[in-house]
């Protein structure tokens, strides 16, 4: 295990032990588990679920509307979020949720954490924190409720940390500020606004828990996919799924597409199943064939 997992898991088990029961901080490893039981993949030391890289991977080649058909068919309608100002909107961001709670200052609670932090000789609870228990993969998923004004998660020299330490993105439901300079990194960012101020009149409430994106609940772990457009949340379990849904999506759609280049088929005759049975056969042929299985 590298110093950065150490430090990691120390972290974790730390606020975890001491505050867990209270829903503040973060799930212990047990309880980790026990929300993400079925996710068939290794794990982080601290339980969080490890999609593979090489389902990682196969995933950058999947559009959103193609994974968020299947996560609805399965029982998962609230894995979307839209309506983002985005960042190099041209580069898609994929990696797993690492996901971080923000909340509104409250003087009772924050001074409970306080003294429970200084018990245990922890580092001041705060956005880096977060930040440096990134991996390379992780994406940090920031529910700042919306909040813009010091609702600023990062600014560029935070922003530049996470993308050379990560290499995948960052997603805020608040604000980020030195945008231009952010921009130029080539990091893909989601977020809700822009202002001046630094992060403030806010405490750090939970680090992977799970929280609220918008319309979205989010995981620790989910694998984050982002098109330029909007975001969805895919359950560890069902990302092989996505994957081949979405290769066989694309098979189906190209033969369409091929069928209505001959200029022979009206839209009904092709378009959401073929009405011809001789079509319909055609239409399995051609998948099984692109998809290397004949029979």
């Amino acid at each position: 295990m590298d110093a950065r997992s150490l430090w990691t898991m120390v972290v974790i088990l730390s606020l975890g032990a001491e505050l867990g029961r209270a829903q503040v901080f973060s799930f212990t490893r047990e309880q980790m588990m026990e929300y993400t039981t079925k996710s068939p993949y290794e794990r982080f030391p601290d339980g969080r679920p490890k999609v593979p890289d090489a389902v990682i991977e196969k995933l950058k080649n999947v559009l959103i509307e193609e994974g968020w058909g299947l996560l609805r068919g399965k029982g998962f309608p609230n894995q979307y979020e839209g309506d983002w100002k985005v960042l190099n909107s041209g580069t898609k961001l994929v990696g797993r949720a690492v996901t971080v709670q923000f909340m509104p200052v409250r003087a009772d609670v924050a001074e409970a954490m306080e003294a429970a932090r200084k018990t245990k000789n922890l580092p001041a609870l705060r956005n880096q924190t977060v930040i440096d228990m990134l991996e390379p993969g992780d994406v940090a998923v920031v529910d700042l409720y919306g909040k813009i004004e010091s609702g600023t998660f990062v600014g560029d020299k935070l922003a530049h940390y996470i993308w050379r330490t990560t290499g995948t993105g960052l997603v805020v439901d608040g604000a980020m500020f030195w945008l231009p300079n952010i921009e130029k990194s080539g990091m893909p960012a989601y977020y809700r606004g822009t202002h001046p101020s630094s992060l403030g009149n806010v405490m750090l409430t939970g680090i992977n828990v799970p929280i609220r994106v918008g319309d979205a609940t989010v995981m620790p772990g989910d694998v984050v996919l982002g098109d330029g457009h909007g975001l969805l949340f895919i359950p560890p379990q069902l990302a092989e799924e996505v994957v081949k849904a979405a290769e066989t999506t694309q098979i189906r759609d190209e033969w369409m597409k091929q069928k209505f280049d001959t200029r022979q088929y009206k839209s009904s005759d092709i378009y959401g199943r073929p009405r011809d049975p001789a079509l319909a056969k055609e239409l399995e042929e051609y998948i099984k064939k692109r998809q290397g299985n004949p029979k």
